[in-house]
């Protein structure tokens, strides 16, 4: 192998590191502001401040969700309280419409990459 070679190995790798280790502390920003969302919407105080402790038995777990799922969620939740027809995939719930339609979807993206990281039994629950 040529020195010329063995360098550009070695470049392509650091680039590798260096990237993998943005996405990370971009990850890490992502999960922090989806915490804030979670605090600042007040959602532990049906959900538990866990997202795994309901207040009520009716209402879901959403620690350990899957993220795509609590996406579409909170946008039908939105989507509801915004008054657009069923054909437009609607949730109807006026507690939780009215707390989805003040979310950005940056928030709802945030807030559901949050949840989904939480520690939870939902994939083992029989």
């Amino acid at each position: 192998m040529t020195r010329g070679h063995t360098m550009k190995r070695y470049m392509l790798a650091l680039a590798g590191v260096i990237l993998a280790s943005v996405g990370g502390v971009a990850q890490a920003q992502d999960l922090a502001a989806g915490k804030a969302v979670f605090d600042k919407f007040n959602c532990a105080s049906c959900h538990g401040a866990d997202a795994r402790t309901s207040v009520d038995p009716s209402y879901p777990v959403l620690a350990g969700q899957h993220e795509d799922y609590l996406i579409q969620a909170l946008k039908s939740y939105k989507r509801g309280a915004a008054g657009m027809p069923a054909t437009a995939n609607v949730r109807k719930n006026p507690i939780m419409g009215a707390f989805a339609a003040q979310l950005s979807d940056q928030d709802i993206e945030h807030v559901a990459a949050w949840l989904a990281a939480q520690p939870s039994d939902l994939g083992v629950r029989k």
